[in-house]
């Protein structure tokens, strides 16, 4: 699965199984080039991240309800209307507006 912001491809992993949930970002030490969904979530925490990130929460169409950019590490974010949660690269989010729709592609965009 693939975001597509402006000009930059930006690959979306989906992670359903617990383990892979609750380690999501925890301890990745390199920049991330990829963005990671969590469905069925409304809180977003990034304890024991070693980097910033922005964080995208949306409904369960996919359209955006909250944008948060540049989230340091050990911060906790509790949204109840939302029902999926973005862990996205640095600076994605300023792209993005609140309102619109996730421009999610199954394959790779050309």
């Amino acid at each position: 699965m693939y975001l597509k912001v402006n000009n930059k491809k930006i690959e979306i992993k989906e992670y359903k199984r617990f383990i892979d949930r609750f380690k999501s970002l925890k301890f990745v030490l390199n920049e991330i080039d990829y963005g990671i969904k969590i469905p069925n979530k409304k809180k977003a925490s990034t304890y024991f991240f070693c980097q910033r990130v922005d964080i995208c929460f949306t409904d369960k169409e996919d359209n955006i309800l909250y944008l948060y950019q540049n989230i340091k590490s050990e911060k906790r974010i509790i949204k109840l209307k939302a029902k999926n949660v973005y862990y996205l690269p640095l600076n994605t989010c300023k792209d993005l507006e609140v309102g619109t729709k996730i421009n999610l592609k199954n394959k790779e965009v050309q």
